[in-house]
C-alpha cells in the first residue's frame, strides 16, 4: 500500500509540472478532435468521477448519472440523493430552473427556507431581487439557467460544508455540461470559490473574468447580501453589466 501511496504521489507530482495546479487524472487520446468545451468539460467529469471514486462517496451511482442526456432525466436520477446528511433533512430537492439550453446561468452556493420549501433556485425577496437585477440587465428568468452548488438546504441556512459541496458538485457540472453555457455569473464568495477551486475574498474574485474550462465566469454579490448591505448595489450593478457585456460578445 505504501509503495502504491509512493508512486500516486510521484504521478500527481508530473502532472502538477506539467498542467499546474489542474490535475486531469483521465485523458482521451481523441482530444484534438474535440471541439475545446466539450473537451474542458469532459476533464472535469473526468476527475470528478475518479476522486469520488477514490472517496467513496457515489461510485456507480455518479457513472449512472453522468450518462443522462438531458436536465429532465438528470433531475430524475439524483433527486432521490441521500449522499451526504443533508438529504435526510431536505424539504424539496431543488435542482434548477430555466433555460436548458442558455447561454447564461447564474449559480449560487445553497437553497435556503423558501427555496427548500417550492423546490425551485432564488425565491422569496432575494429571488425577486435576482429577478429585478437580470431585468435590468434585459434577461428574464426563462432566457437564463439557474442552479445552486448544493441542491439541498443547509440547516439553519449556514454555510455549506466543504464535504458537502464536494458530494453535490459533480450534479453541477453535469448540469454545466448539458447546459454548455458561453458564460456564468456566481452569486457570492462561496459559489465562487467552490466553483473556481479557489480561496478569495469576494472583492478578490470580483476583479477578474476567470476561464472555467472555456467558459468565461464572473463573480458578484449574492442577492441576500445586497438586502443586508444596500450599498453594495452599485457594485453589483458594474458587475453584472460586465456580465452582460460578455453575453453580447460571446454570442454576437
Amino acid at each position: 500500500m505504501e509503495e502504491l501511496k509512493k508512486q500516486l504521489i510521484e504521478l500527481l507530482k508530473d502532472q502538477q509540472l506539467i498542467f499546474g495546479d489542474d490535475l486531469f487524472e483521465n485523458i482521451n487520446l481523441d482530444i484534438y478532435e474535440k471541439p475545446k468545451k466539450e473537451l474542458a468539460i469532459k476533464f472535469v467529469q473526468d476527475e470528478t468521477i475518479e476522486k469520488n471514486k477514490e472517496l467513496n462517496l457515489i461510485g456507480l451511482t455518479l457513472e449512472e448519472f453522468q450518462k443522462a442526456e438531458n436536465l429532465e432525466e438528470l433531475n430524475s436520477l439524483i433527486s432521490n440523493c441521500q449522499l451526504c446528511p443533508l438529504g435526510k433533512t431536505r424539504n424539496k430537492f431543488v435542482f434548477g430552473v430555466g433555460n436548458p439550453n442558455a447561454n447564461a446561468m447564474l449559480i449560487g452556493e445553497a437553497p435556503g427556507a423558501d427555496e427548500d420549501l417550492q423546490g425551485e433556485p432564488f425565491v422569496g425577496r432575494a429571488g425577486k431581487l435576482l429577478t429585478d437585477i437580470l431585468k435590468a440587465i434585459n434577461f428574464t428568468r426563462d432566457e437564463v439557467y439557474i442552479a445552486n452548488i448544493l441542491k439541498c438546504r443547509p440547516p439553519g441556512n449556514r454555510d455549506p460544508l466543504p464535504s458537502e459541496m464536494e458530494t453535490c458538485m459533480p450534479y453541477l457540472l453535469k448540469q454545466i455540461e448539458l447546459i454548455k453555457p458561453k458564460v456564468i455569473l456566481c452569486l457570492g464568495r462561496i459559489a465562487a470559490n467552490g466553483l473556481l477551486n479557489k480561496k478569495l475574498t469576494l472583492s478578490a474574485l470580483r476583479e477578474n473574468v476567470y476561464d472555467f474550462y472555456g467558459i468565461k465566469v464572473v463573480v458578484t454579490y449574492h442577492p441576500a447580501a445586497l438586502l443586508r448591505n444596500p450599498n453594495w448595489k452599485k457594485g453589483c450593478w458594474e458587475d453584472v453589466k460586465k456580465f452582460r457585456k460578455l453575453y453580447d460578445e460571446l454570442t454576437a
